[in-house]
């Protein structure tokens, strides 16, 4: 779909290898190492894989050479995250000439498309687990010891992993993601998950509750609802005796407790409701914080991606946003020499982004991808230097928003949730304001999880720089 990402704000995890808590003491026979790449979806999944690779006396490691077990959570969306993973199972090829027993495995969004290519053209792993698949894993680890090539990436209809506690990998103890549903029934031409991760399922919303209020118990103080389209979010039990929409599922995860904070990602313009905005605005603990994907200001380039939205719409819902929640922050992404892209177009999503004025916004230069609508239906026909010319004019003028967003707010006082030790300085901590802004300021005896007031005394075009004048 995308490529080359550019963004304000340090949020990316791709290619992180993650592992449990330091402290979890239990011991298990067996290691297995993951690395995730892409959305946070693919990081949530990794911790349903993690769950359920403990009940099968496997634990997780750091250490690749340590481990029995390899397994790389891979994303189609962008080219680079392929080369990368294909790099690396190659790496790990090697390791398995010197480790017999040694099986490797690549899991995701990547499992279905290149399934015949990575298991026998290239030899490259041993079991090959779709993102719909993962309780099968067990069993296609056994097949893979045996010598045999294992593969699962069957979608499904019903599968929502409700039923399994996720182990939280490399968890910072305050904040996590629950996925309330899976899939996508959003055909956006440039996409390929509707392909990987198939049809919209909304997820129990019991189960979910158990989960956030479990979090909750555990001293966590955030929790974001995760998936590919949150707005869309619509349950009815099997007696129709309930029915529970988006606003309404967040509601009740609110209600938890006033301490604990809720955000959620990602909306799609045309489903985010004023139900939901007024619901937002009845809890101060639902923080004010939207993304509302744009991908291109141009009407005509938005009909080719299939956004069943206008221009006009979409700059309608914006003010809608800013009527019922004056202040919220909103951030969105943007793809810039789209097939048949022309100058006008490209300046049309300039202009909506100087009438938005995004506090953090992901910007791509396109990049097609295999197996979606616009790569059988469309030329890819803007020349790569002129993507770059225009991706480079679009990163710019959002640096000089997201700067002035960051200044306004120079001599505020924000709530804060403490989320650890600053990358840069062990003497000071981080955490995120209401509007999902990082601020730093020096450590004294706060801890993780506290909520805080800070003065804010100077920024940068990412970060808050403040001082702590309460606690909450």
């Amino acid at each position: 779909m995308l490529e080359t990402v550019q963004k304000v704000h340090d949020e990316s995890r791709q290619g992180e290898a993650i592992a449990p808590n330091s402290g979890d003491s239990q011991t298990y026979a067996k290691k297995f190492y993951i690395e995730s790449y892409g959305c946070q979806m693919n990081f949530n999944d990794s911790e349903i894989v993690a769950s359920i690779l403990n009940t099968q006396g496997f634990g997780a490691t750091r250490n690749v050479e340590e481990a029995d077990l390899v397994l790389l959570n891979t994303c189609s969306i962008r080219e680079k995250a392929e080369q990368t993973v294909r790099q690396r199972l190659t790496e790990f090829k090697k390791t398995k000439q010197q480790k017999p027993h040694f099986l490797v495995g690549v899991l995701g969004c990547m499992a279905e498309r290149l399934k015949s290519k990575f298991l026998e053209e290239e030899k490259l792993v041993d079991l090959v687990v779709g993102p719909d698949a993962y309780r099968t894993l067990p069993s296609l680890i056994e097949e893979a010891g045996t010598g045999q090539k294992a593969i699962n990436v069957l979608l499904s209809r019903e599968e929502t992993y409700g039923d399994i506690s996720p182990v939280r990998l490399d968890s910072n103890g305050v904040t996590a993601f629950v996925s309330i549903m899976r899939g996508c029934n959003n055909m956006c031409t440039f996409c390929v998950v509707p392909f990987t991760r198939g049809r919209e399922r909304s997820r129990d919303p019991h189960s979910i509750m158990a989960e956030a209020t479990d979090l909750f118990e555990r001293g966590y103080r955030e929790v974001t609802l995760l998936g590919q389209n949150v707005d869309s979010y619509y349950f009815v039990d099997e007696a129709g005796n309930e029915t529970v929409t988006f606003a309404r599922l967040m509601e009740k995860v609110a209600e938890i407790s006033p301490l604990l904070r809720v955000r959620f990602s990602t909306s799609h313009p045309k489903d985010i409701t004023d139900e939901v905005l007024h619901t937002m605005a009845r809890h101060e603990n639902i923080c004010n914080y939207i993304h509302l994907p744009v991908q291109s200001g141009s009407t005509r380039i938005l009909q080719l991606m299939n956004r069943t939205y206008t221009r006009e719409w979409y700059l309608k819902k914006i003010d809608r946003i800013r009527e019922i929640l004056p202040g919220c922050a909103i951030s969105t992404d943007v793809i810039t020499g789209f097939c048949t892209e022309t100058e006008e177009d490209h300046q049309d999503t300039l202009s909506v982004m100087e009438y938005a004025k995004y506090d953090l916004a992901y910007m791509f230069a396109y990049s097609e991808r295999p197996g979606t609508l616009a790569a059988r239906r469309y030329q890819d026909d803007v020349p790569e230097d002129v993507k770059k010319r225009r991706l480079a004019e679009i990163v710019a003028l959002h640096r000089g928003h997201s700067l002035d967003s960051m200044r306004k707010d120079v001599g505020k006082t924000f709530k804060v949730l403490v989320e650890g030790t600053s990358k840069k300085s062990d003497t000071q901590l981080f955490g995120r304001t209401d509007h999902n802004k990082v601020a730093v300021f020096d450590k004294s005896d706060l801890r993780k999880g506290e909520y805080v007031m800070v003065k804010i005394d100077d920024c940068t075009a990412g970060t808050l720089i403040g001082t702590v004048v309460g606690r909450c």
